[in-house]
């Protein structure tokens, strides 16, 4: 089958920067598409103009009005790096959708940069909060990043600092590939340079400082990365918590009765394009996980404030996994998050009451799984002494439901 539409992918010298067969391809349009900024690099012609005015949405219906037509897209650099490609694919479908990349923002920033690709966290903030930085801010960390409009390097640099990365390097590169081409280079805590270019990538060194917060991305955080009241899994408890329900890229945990959030904010760190719900029904534990998720990097975390089992009927997506750390003892609440679990799927609850517990006991009897005690003991003063206290043992069940169960 032909593929009738064509993305195009541009840069800030325009079609002039394209091999001629692709120029070619673009004069040839019957139906030209794109934002302002790129249809206005296309001289004029014959073909239909369809913009992004009235968002994807509108435009695509357009689009499919001219199927069977030569349709092109004009997009920016690499159109399947954060562009439209991938929505047009996902509405169209791969068959039907041919794309030609040219150089993108991250691959001419490495460059200028003389940074491997490979080595570097690429990312943006366009559309999405800035708190997503978190997430990658680590020491000697390299990040590309693009940015929000003309005052994101502001507020990285303000980020940078208060995190304890304020001698960090901060390079801002606009119009790159272009005759207005420019850089504009600083240190993070001393940030004073004026607004940027709206569409500018910006290159970061990340150098911590001897009070700079650094967090991993394995799970175990220690309980102080949290804003919490006492309700939070214990690090090593979360360890082992995290190991069962297996993060995997792409997959949906469903974190019920979520208390601080660490678990589903954990799930979320450990494996890219995954999502999680937390299931909260104290609102204000439900706004200490909002700002628990901003400030270690996964604002994404999807927030519901209610009660198990009944706020579960309305959650989507289904999980790939589910966490019970809170209500086990509750009716229905592991019957409830079981049928909801995807085919092999799996499940984990922890225990901390006698009632809990024989609840667990109860249901691997009818689900089957692995139940395990979970004992962890730290040192504390005792006069001048240290001695090991035990905390509250823990049971945990983890079970996978078969890949056969629909139910």
């Amino acid at each position: 089958m032909s593929r009738w539409l064509t993305v195009v992918g541009i840069g800030e010298d325009g079609l002039d920067g394209l091999a001629p067969k692709v120029r070619r391809l673009v004069d040839a349009a019957e139906v030209l598409v794109g934002g302002d900024r790129h249809l206005s690099k296309a001289p004029a012609s014959k073909a239909l103009r369809i913009d992004w005015t009235d968002g994807f949405d509108s435009a695509f219906a357009e689009i499919a009005k001219h199927n069977g037509r030569r349709v092109v897209v004009l997009a920016s650099g690499d159109p399947l790096n954060y562009g439209v490609g991938g929505h047009l694919i996902r509405r169209f479908g791969a068959d039907q959708v041919n794309v030609i990349p040219t150089p993108g923002a991250f691959s001419l920033a490495a460059a200028r940069m003389g940074w491997s690709l490979p080595d570097i966290d690429c990312f943006t903030v366009h559309g999405r909060p800035l708190a997503g930085a978190n997430l990658h801010i680590q020491p000697d960390a390299r990040l590309l990043i693009l940015g929000e409009d003309g005052g994101t390097p502001r507020k990285l640099a303000a980020l940078l600092t208060a995190r304890g990365f304020g001698a960090s390097r901060i390079t801002v590169l606009a119009h790159l590939g272009g005759a207005d081409e420019n850089r504009v280079d600083g240190v993070a805590r001393d940030w004073t340079h004026a607004r940027s270019a709206d569409l500018s990538t910006i290159a970061v060194e990340c150098l911590a400082g001897p009070g700079a917060k650094v967090y991993s991305r394995a799970p175990g955080l220690p309980e102080d990365a949290f804003e919490h009241d006492g309700q939070i899994t214990k690090r090593e408890v979360r360890a082992a918590t995290l190991a069962r329900l297996m993060p995997l890229a792409g997959q949906v945990l469903w974190d019920v009765g979520a208390g601080s959030g660490a678990v589903a904010i954990e799930w979320l760190r450990a494996a890219p394009g995954t999502a999680a719900v937390a299931l909260e029904r104290d609102p204000a534990r439900a706004a200490r996980i909002e700002r628990n998720a901003a400030n270690l990097g996964v604002p994404q975390l999807k927030i519901v404030t209610g009660e198990a089992p009944a706020a579960l009927t309305d959650l989507s997506p289904g999980p790939d996994a589910v966490f019970v750390g809170g209500g086990v003892a509750a009716p229905e609440i592991l019957e409830t998050c079981w049928r909801a679990l995807k085919p092999g799927g799996r499940l984990v609850a922890n225990a901390v009451t006698l009632e809990a517990e024989a609840r667990l006991v109860a249901f691997q009897a009818e689900v089957g799984g692995e139940l395990a005690r979970v004992s962890v003991s730290r040192a504390q003063p005792v006069g001048r002494r240290s001695a090991l206290q035990p905390l509250m043992a823990v049971t945990q069940l983890a079970a996978t439901k078969d890949r056969g169960d629909r139910s």
